[in-house]
C-alpha cells in the first residue's frame, strides 16, 4: 500500500480552466473579477450578506477582533481544544486569550465552561467548529446575549455544516473560513471573513487594505493598518471549488461512512459525533478510545507511520503548550478543563484527504483493528 496522506484535496479540469484564465486575464480592468465572484457566490452559500476573501482564516480572525474594537485590558474566550490560530490573533491586537472546556461529545466549546470564565473584562468569545462538527449555537448566542459578548465564529474546519438548518460561519458577529490546502474547499492558501453586519464588513475593508478606503486610488491612508488580499488565481481556484462544494461534501460524508462501518464493532473506540439537528462534515474523521487500550496517541501516530498511513494528534490543548506557559489563565485553565485533557491524550485524525477510496480505507482500519487488539489490557 502506497503511502496515505491524512489530507489534501480535489481537483479537477474546473479549476485548472478557471486559474488559468485568472493568469491569463485577471488583469487590468478585470483585476478583481474572481474575487468578486468568489465572494459573491460564497455569502450567497454560506447565507449572509458579505464576504471577504482573504490570505488566511487567521487574518481573518485578526480582522475580526481589529474592526469589533477589541485590545488591552479585553479577554477572549476561545475553546481550549482548536489550533493556535484560533487564538494567537487574542495576542495580535494586545487582548488575553482565556481558555474554556469543550463538550465531551461534539469536541466543541461547551456552554457551561464558557460561562463560568466571563469576567467583567470578557468582551469576545471565539467557538470552534471543531473537524466540521458545530457546537449548541442556542445555549452559545443564550449566553453571549445575556453578557453582551461578541461572536467569532471560527468555522475554519466547517464548511458546508449545519445546526438547525443553518450553515456554519453564520452565528457570529463574524464568521471565519481557511482555504489551506488540507481543507475541504482550498485555494492552496487562503480565507474568508462573513458577516451579516455592514458596519464590519465597511470596517474590514478599510483595516485589509493599509487604511485605505475602499476603491482608492490617491493612496490616501487614513490609518496604519494591514496588508491581507488574496490573489487573483487563489479566487478563482476558490471560485471552482465552491461550484463544486456538494461534490466535495459527499466525498467526506462518504469517506466517514466507510470508517463508521469498517470500525463498528471495535469496542472503546468512537468517531465524531453528530448531534440532533446538526449536519457534521467531518472534515477530520477522528477516534478517541478508551483506557481499556495501553496506547499514548504518539505511540498509536508511529504504529500507523510505520504502516504508510499518516495520521494527525488531536489538538493539543492550548493551555498546555509552550507558547502559553505564562499565560495569564493558563495554570488554570490546565486544572479547569479536565475534558479537552482527556480527550486529547487517547484521539488521532485519521486519513481524511479527498483522494481516499475505500479501498484505502478498508486497509486504515484493519491496521487500526489489528494495533487495538494487540493493546488491550
Amino acid at each position: 500500500m502506497k503511502r496515505i496522506p491524512v489530507a489534501g484535496p480535489w481537483i479537477t479540469q474546473k479549476e485548472i480552466d478557471y486559474v488559468t484564465d485568472a493568469v491569463t486575464n485577471a488583469w487590468y480592468e478585470n483585476a478583481n473579477l474572481y474575487h468578486q465572484r468568489f465572494e459573491k457566490a460564497f455569502a450567497e452559500y454560506i447565507g449572509v450578506r458579505f464576504a471577504v476573501a482573504l490570505p488566511s482564516c487567521t487574518s481573518a480572525i485578526h480582522l475580526s477582533l481589529a474592526a469589533l474594537g477589541i485590545g488591552p485590558g479585553d479577554e477572549v474566550i476561545v475553546p481550549e481544544a482548536t489550533w493556535i490560530a484560533s487564538a494567537a490573533p487574542i495576542s495580535y491586537v494586545g487582548a488575553t486569550p482565556v481558555f474554556a472546556d469543550i463538550d465531551p461529545l461534539t469536541w466543541c466549546l461547551s456552554p457551561e465552561s464558557f460561562e463560568a470564565w466571563i469576567s467583567p473584562r470578557t468582551k469576545a468569545v471565539i467557538p470552534v467548529d471543531l473537524y466540521g462538527g458545530v457546537p449548541d449555537w442556542d445555549a452559545l448566542r443564550a449566553i453571549t446575549s445575556k453578557h453582551r459578548i461578541f461572536i467569532i465564529e471560527d468555522a475554519a474546519e466547517a464548511i458546508g455544516s449545519e445546526y438547525r438548518g443553518r450553515k456554519a460561519g453564520s452565528f457570529g458577529d463574524t464568521g471565519v473560513f481557511s482555504f489551506h490546502g488540507s481543507k475541504t474547499l482550498t485555494t492552496g492558501e487562503g480565507g474568508m471573513l462573513v458577516t451579516d453586519r455592514e458596519d464590519l464588513y465597511r470596517r474590514v475593508l478599510q483595516l485589509r487594505d493599509h487604511g485605505r478606503a475602499p476603491g482608492d486610488t490617491l493612496f490616501w491612508n487614513y490609518e496604519v493598518a494591514y496588508k491581507y488580499k488574496m490573489s487573483s488565481m487563489q479566487a478563482a481556484l476558490g471560485l471552482a471549488q465552491l461550484e463544486r462544494i456538494d461534490e466535495l461534501l459527499a466525498h467526506k460524508l462518504q469517506t466517514f461512512a466507510w470508517y463508521q462501518r469498517e470500525l463498528a464493532n471495535l469496542e472503546g473506540v468512537s468517531l465524531n459525533y453528530q448531534p440532533p439537528d446538526t449536519k457534521n462534515t467531518y472534515w477530520m474523521v477522528t477516534i478517541v478510545w478508551d483506557e481499556r487500550y495501553r496506547l499514548s496517541k504518539t505511540e498509536l501516530l508511529e504504529l500507523l507511520r510505520g504502516a504508510n498511513i499518516d495520521c494527525r494528534p488531536f489538538f493539543f490543548p492550548l493551555s498546555s503548550l509552550p507558547a502559553y506557559e505564562n499565560a495569564e489563565a493558563a495554570l488554570l485553565a490546565r486544572q479547569r478543563n479536565t475534558v479537552s485533557y482527556r480527550i486529547s491524550e487517547r484521539s488521532i485524525n485519521l486519513p481524511s484527504a479527498l483522494s481516499l477510496d475505500e479501498n484505502a480505507v478498508h486497509y486504515v482500519c484493519d491496521v487500526l483493528k489489528n494495533i487495538f487488539r494487540s493493546y488491550t489490557g
